[in-house]
């Protein structure tokens, strides 16, 4: 038995996949209880009388493409936080089982876990020098009953990129006993590359990307899994049988072309300038004590007052995102970077 299979809950293991109907579109479809027309207003290529095509392969061999990983690496979800759910079904026994998180970061983790009923064990980051990993505070946490640790690079709500080396060094120390999951949801927006690169080498490493951000379809509802093909078989067994829709499928499809990632590209460049301007006229603020740097598409800053910064930005008709709830942040809001005119009409609610 393999250390995957090994690692997964055993009832997973050995579950056999929901059959679903065969799909072959050149032909007359009389299998799937399905109804022969379609909605007067529906103007999609399919039909969406008709279930989609199961596993979405089409548009998995496209993501594989843009991510430049195999397409049986990869797996298709609603939303990373679909992809987290799966993973904690699949290795986590209720009761027994543990996962690791290192606040602040994406509380997805932390929440998906307790519904399964897994342990949460936490191991903040280090506040005093940036929101830094400790990789060896993170690894004498380690037992027997920890199947997940998850890591977000760059790391929500702090905006930083997580040290390689020490992410790596977290990576080795867990082979064969763990799986390392690095949310990527952001790392368009850093200089950093994917570590999707070092899977095959390491196959205790997943990888959560989303094309939520820097693609503009959060609406859409889609992340993918990138991990050893073993993970991605066992995962995909939990996964619900036409997890993503037709309207989905087909937008989606197209959308990512070869105009729209040179599109990504210009606007990931944009954020980028505007992060380092708003940062740089934040930091000269009388209400804000510092602001940290940041590799993703938003900044925290830290205010003497943050309900009257709330308030202020609230009363120019601007929502900012309230971290005060996170460990360490009593002090912090989240701003993300939006236009021009947008960011000028926050940071003049704030002069």
């Amino acid at each position: 038995m393999s250390w995957v299979a090994q690692l997964a809950r055993a009832e997973i293991v050995t579950l056999k996949s929901y059959e679903h109907a065969s799909w072959d579109p050149r032909r007359i479809r009389l299998h799937a209880n399905e109804l022969p027309w379609r909605h007067h207003q529906d103007e999609s290529a399919a039909g969406l009388n008709r279930y989609p095509e199961p596993g979405a392969q089409t548009l998995t061999a496209r993501l594989a493409q843009v991510y430049g990983v195999p397409a049986k690496a990869l797996l298709i979800c609603r939303g990373s936080d679909e992809a987290i759910d799966l993973l904690m079904r699949t290795f986590c026994r209720a009761g027994e089982d543990a996962v690791v998180v290192c606040p602040p970061t994406f509380g997805m983790y932390a929440i998906a876990a307790r519904i399964q009923g897994a342990q949460v064990l936490s191991v903040p980051l280090n506040a005093d020098a940036g929101f830094t990993l400790d990789a060896r505070a993170l690894l004498r946490r380690r037992s027997p009953n920890v199947k997940l640790v998850f890591l977000c690079s760059p790391n929500n709500p702090t905006g930083n990129c997580l040290s390689e080396t020490a992410i790596l060094e977290v990576a080795d120390a867990l082979e064969q006993s763990a799986i390392l999951v690095v949310d990527e949801a952001y790392i368009e927006f850093s200089e950093r590359k994917s570590l999707a690169q070092h899977i095959a080498r390491r196959p205790q490493i997943a990888i959560l990307r989303t094309l939520s951000k820097a693609h503009g379809l959060a609406g859409a509802r889609l992340g993918t899994l990138i991990a050893d093909p073993e993970i991605i078989a066992l995962l995909s067994k939990v996964r619900a049988p036409y997890a993503v829709p037709q309207l989905v499928l087909e937008a989606v499809t197209t959308l990512l072309s070869g105009v729209h990632l040179r599109t990504v590209n210009k606007r990931v460049e944009v954020i980028r300038s505007e992060r380092t301007r708003v940062r740089e006229m934040l930091g000269r603020l009388p209400g804000v004590t510092s602001v940290l740097p940041s590799d993703a598409n938003f900044l925290l800053a830290r205010f003497k007052d943050p309900a009257d910064a709330l308030a202020r930005a609230a009363a120019a008709g601007v929502q900012v995102r309230d971290a005060r709830g996170y460990p360490g942040l009593a002090d912090a809001l989240r701003i993300s970077i939006g236009t021009n005119e947008e960011n000028d009409l926050l940071l003049k609610a704030w002069s």
